[in-house]
């Protein structure tokens, strides 16, 4: 017995992380659209973030609830766009771990287009994070230009996605 609970003790974390991301894709605006676009048949909820973004960090735990929540459901999908620069992507990296963040983590390497492709999100968003935009099969739903509390995120999922 006492073996069993020393392998588990040992195995136990690496169970537990199996979900974090060990690297971190960077992607131009067009591969992000393309990759929303993809998932017409799920409910996707894309966040855009920085890991120096006081209200982008203090609203992750809520995403990462929810993510984890509906994670089983094949039908959802949560993108966590990361706006941090390319040349910090070990910084990123190290942030997923550090906040063990499980829905997928990508870095919009873009900002020299920025101006071109936020208004493409909608056209009224200035650019401003923390930002969620929600899409139900393919087509955005929902847009959310702020920090989003828990019952804030749960309440534009429901009344979206109706899961």
């Amino acid at each position: 017995m006492k073996t069993l609970v020393k392998f588990l003790l040992l195995i136990f974390p690496f169970v537990m992380n199996a979900q974090i991301q060990t690297d971190v894709s960077l992607i131009k605006y067009e591969d992000l659209e393309k990759r929303i676009s993809q998932e017409k048949d799920k409910f996707v909820v894309v966040n855009f973030w920085a890991t120096t973004c006081a209200p982008c960090v203090k609203e992750l735990p809520h995403f990462i609830e929810v993510n984890n929540k509906y994670s089983q459901n094949p039908n959802f999908k949560m993108l966590l766009v990361s706006l941090d620069m390319a040349r910090d992507k070990q910084k990123v990296i190290n942030f997923i771990k550090n906040k063990n963040l499980t829905a997928e983590v990508m870095i919009l390497d873009d900002n020299k287009r920025m101006n071109t492709w936020i208004p493409k999100f909608q056209n009224d968003w200035e650019g401003e994070i923390p930002v969620t935009l929600f899409y139900k099969n393919g087509e955005k739903v929902f847009f959310n230009n702020g920090e989003m509390s828990l019952e804030e995120l749960e309440s534009a999922i429901t009344k979206s996605y109706n899961p």
